[in-house]
């Protein structure tokens, strides 16, 4: 395995924790749900035999400790780390996958900080407001219904009704998988998300108009196993807004978790395929009206 490196960087009103490593082309992994760095290690150790790759605790999980009084992170705020953080790394456009609320704040990334993102993998994210009405209540009220278990029944009745949510089998992964690795802070971790991430997941909004300069930079995916979930369908219509082909990934909402060498597999070859978009482009072709190539 490459060698690890690890440190802190500043941002405003907080102190990120990162790691980085391999060679090659950056690439930064914005992870979901409550998974911090080190829930991102064996995609990043399969991912480090091609690229350079950066990780990092999201704000308020683990090590990236919020200052006192600074006021509850938003996914513009999350972005703003992420984009302080390649500012620090890299003086080159990064490769970003962004799942579940990662995949938010990569859009909001791409949004605000273009000329840092190369291409930007969006695995599953919750765009609920593109979907048709019925579907979007559906995902509204299953939202509602985590965090309402969360404040009445806890960590646990919480956790299940994400998995359900998500559509999660925990016995869709690799046969030879090692144990996930343990986060400093588990407990801790849920609590950050269900009583920050979550709700400022639900009252983001897309700023479509931004995007949809960018949608030739941005690949809309999902698992191959939860084509009938709403994640899925959310997945679709992102696609469908951007006019851009969903590409399908190894396993369910977590197959980036559990599936993490097909899943790395799967994501060189969809980089690969924009840089040789880029070269095509470099060759005299140009993006169609809107942004889109």
């Amino acid at each position: 395995m490459a060698s690890v490196q690890q440190g802190t960087l500043r941002a405003e009103g907080a102190s990120i924790f990162y790691r980085s490593c391999g060679r090659g082309s950056p690439v930064l992994i914005l992870a979901g749900g409550d998974k911090d760095a080190d829930g991102a290690d064996p995609l990043r150790d399969a991912l480090a035999e091609h690229h350079r790759v950066i990780t990092l605790d999201r704000r308020g999980l683990s090590r990236s400790r919020p200052d006192p009084g600074a006021a509850p992170p938003t996914i513009a705020t999350h972005a703003e780390d992420a984009h302080v953080l390649l500012a620090a790394l890299t003086d080159e456009p990064a490769y970003v996958f962004g799942t579940s609320i990662g995949g938010l704040i990569g859009l909001e990334l791409i949004t605000r900080h273009p000329e840092q993102v190369k291409m930007l993998v969006v695995h599953e994210a919750p765009t609920g407001e593109l979907l048709p009405e019925a579907e979007r209540d559906a995902l509204s009220d299953a939202q509602q219904a985590m965090l309402d278990a969360f404040h009445n029944e806890g960590l646990a009745a919480a956790a299940k009704k994400s998995a359900e949510l998500a559509g999660i089998d925990p016995e869709d992964r690799e046969p030879d998988l090692p144990p996930p690795p343990k986060t400093p802070e588990p407990e801790r971790n849920m609590t950050v998300l269900l009583e920050s991430d979550v709700p400022q997941a639900i009252a983001y909004r897309l700023d479509v108009p931004h995007l949809d300069v960018q949608a030739h930079k941005i690949t809309p995916a999902a698992g191959t196993s939860t084509r009938r979930t709403l994640l899925h369908k959310s997945a679709e219509a992102l696609a469908e807004i951007l006019e851009r082909p969903l590409v399908e990934f190894p396993g369910g909402h977590t197959g980036w978790l559990l599936r993490p060498r097909a899943f790395a597999a799967q994501l060189v070859q969809t980089f690969a395929q924009a840089d040789r978009r880029d070269w095509r482009l470099r060759d005299g072709a140009s993006p169609r009206p809107g942004g889109r190539a």
